[in-house]
């Protein structure tokens, strides 16, 4: 039997084998659970997956031996290569030279061999997934049967290590990319700031220093350039918030007394009488990121308080749990929603064409940003609102 033979598309099945990235990698338990069931399955003293180089053969996992690598050349692994995706099963007087060099390796009699290759989808045999006996012997229906489905799966572990590679690969491209663009908004926003920041004061320097001196339609114009400045502002304060709120989640998870945090936000703006709200008292949440929850309720309570045209502004928190999840419920008497607004809100830079009781425009980010922190929390988040009677933020969070 010539083993020097080489498979045709050679070059091919190295460049292949080089996206799994398996070669001289660190010993995995799943491969090993693998040959310790093909070596007692098959009653068998040596089970192997072997992955076949250019000159050398490197065992991912050997059971019943500690050899690491062998040569190539002459091995059983690079005949059965050559049979494509069938099983190569062959006693010792089919190969005795091929034997002898394998039995001084292993210090072993060697007298049985079965081999199955692993075949990817383009067709490339990476790697074999072989048993030795030290007896002549035969395999059955489902002895073959079983040693094909442990090759399969060997396989099917290859295939997910280089599919996680590559998720591994495109991850930190993403992150790389993430961190660009905070950088850019970073700076970007930070450009912005420091001129309108000059603008706003010349402004209401102007019309401080000039009260009396412009007719009505300056003065109009001067108004609106401080609104637009302000609007200009709060937008670029906002990209801020959201493009940082990731590094809320770099904070460790703690214990929080709802109450507590809820006071602490609710002290924020309930600054005259005619704001009211209620929050539920005596409960405990385990294991949650309190940086993150504090700024949700601090966007839903602000967009509740602003969006109001009532003379009292009444908003009500409530909570309930289940096995999973933390569940919430702001609830707000406030100017509501229409319906084909429902699902716009929560998308980054859509805004509804509404001013807040001030007569600003909103910036489309807070509620993009309340999504965001809710979904990295494991959680989602709805609304229901009528225009006119309010609306109710329900959100629910994972328990840990």
């Amino acid at each position: 039997m010539n083993c020097d033979n080489y498979p045709t598309n050679e070059k091919l099945r190295l460049a292949a084998l080089a996206e799994y990235d398996i070669a001289h990698s660190n010993t995995d338990e799943d491969y090993d659970e693998l040959t310790f069931l093909a070596a007692k399955i098959l009653e068998v003293p040596i089970a192997q997956i072997s992955i076949i180089g250019k000159e050398k053969i490197w065992f991912k996992s050997a059971y019943g031996s500690d050899l690491k690598e062998l040569s190539r050349k002459n091995s059983m692994c690079q005949y059965a290569i050559l049979q494509k995706n069938e099983q190569l099963i062959l006693n010792k007087a089919q190969a005795s030279e091929q034997f002898q060099v394998t039995s001084k390796f292993y210090n072993k009699n060697l007298q049985f061999y079965a081999g199955k290759p692993l075949v990817n989808d383009k067709g490339h045999a990476i790697a074999v997934f072989s048993i030795w006996d030290t007896k002549p012997r035969e395999l059955n229906h489902y002895q073959q049967r079983a040693l094909n489905a442990l090759a399969n799966q060997a396989m099917n572990l290859l295939e997910f290590r280089k599919q996680n590679n590559k998720l591994y690969e495109v991850q930190k491209k993403l992150k790389l990319k993430y961190r660009e663009l905070e950088r850019f908004s970073s700076v970007v926003s930070h450009d912005i700031k420091s001129p309108l920041a000059n603008i706003i004061s010349l402004a209401e320097l102007i019309k401080d220093e000039n009260q009396g001196k412009f007719n009505k339609d300056t003065e109009q114009y001067l108004k609106f350039l401080v609104e637009s400045s302000y609007s200009l502002r709060n937008y670029v304060d906002g990209i801020l918030s959201y493009y940082r709120s990731d590094h809320i989640f770099q904070r460790d998870l703690e214990d929080v007394n709802l109450d507590e945090l809820l006071k602490k936000v609710a002290d924020l703006y309930q600054v005259s009488e005619d704001i009211k709200i209620e929050y539920p008292t005596n409960v405990r949440l385990y294991r949650v990121n309190k940086a993150a929850l504090t700024q949700i309720f601090m966007n839903l309570i602000s967009n509740a308080l602003k969006y109001n045209e009532k003379k009292l502004r009444k908003i009500e928190i409530n909570f309930t749990k289940s096995e999973d999840c933390y569940q919430f419920a702001v609830k707000d008497n406030g100017n509501g929603i229409s319906p084909e607004n429902l699902d716009k809100i929560f998308d980054l830079f859509i805004t509804l064409d509404v001013n807040d009781r001030e007569g600003n425009p909103g910036s489309g980010i807070g509620l993009a940003t309340v999504k965001k922190l809710i979904a990295n929390m494991k959680g989602e988040i709805s609304v229901k609102s009528k225009p006119g009677e309010g609306s109710t933020f329900q959100f629910k969070i994972r328990r840990l």
